[in-house]
């Protein structure tokens, strides 16, 4: 359990320090140092710096698409699949802002088959809420559907710039309140 739980911090520090200073503005002895042991340590969880942001990366979007795939198939119905699938990634936004600066910044510094796999397992993440939309909509086009899932992606993933003015319970409901106006699903 510790070396899982030391490997957990090591991605957390990772994320803090690469959505600050840069993946280039970060050597292996700092995030050795941030996550509280010393830089050659953290080769005994990963084999390289590259392998520390595909972890972060590729491990942040297979837990995306495993919540977005466990929030719908707990919903009794699909009005509230689609809210809570909001709701997921509304608390993913707020709880992750170090992971998305990360992504925006930092996605074309992985290796191309990590980047397959990134983009690859978001494309199947949004055709989880294109699915959902188009049980909602079975008349509309689901290439707008998935145009709107993805632009309520970007209004959602723009927390880390926008949120900071909001309180807290206040940002949480006004972000749902505009994904789902977005996703045609208002009030």
């Amino acid at each position: 359990m510790a070396k899982a739980d030391r490997r957990d911090r090591m991605l957390a520090e990772a994320a803090r320090l690469f959505a600050r200073a840069g993946y280039d503005g970060v050597s292996i002895e700092d995030l050795g140092r941030a996550a509280g042991v010393s830089g050659p340590a953290v080769y005994r969880h990963f084999p390289s710096k590259q392998a520390v942001l595909a972890a972060l990366l590729v491990g942040t979007s297979d837990r995306l698409l495993a919540g977005g795939r466990e929030v719908v198939a707990g919903a009794d119905d699909e009005v509230a699949a689609l809210r809570s699938l909001v709701r997921f990634h509304v608390e993913f936004a707020l709880a992750n802002p170090d992971i998305i600066r990360v992504q925006d910044r930092e996605l074309n510094t992985l290796a191309a088959a990590e980047r397959r796999s990134v983009r690859a397992t978001q494309r199947s993440y949004v055709e989880v809420w294109v699915s959902v939309l188009v049980r909602l909509s079975p008349g509309a086009d689901p290439a707008e559907l998935r145009l709107r899932a993805q632009a309520t992606f970007g209004l959602l993933n723009s927390t880390p710039h926008s949120a900071r003015s909001a309180p807290r319970a206040r940002g949480r409901e006004l972000l749902e309140e505009m994904a789902l106006a977005a996703l045609g699903q208002g009030s």
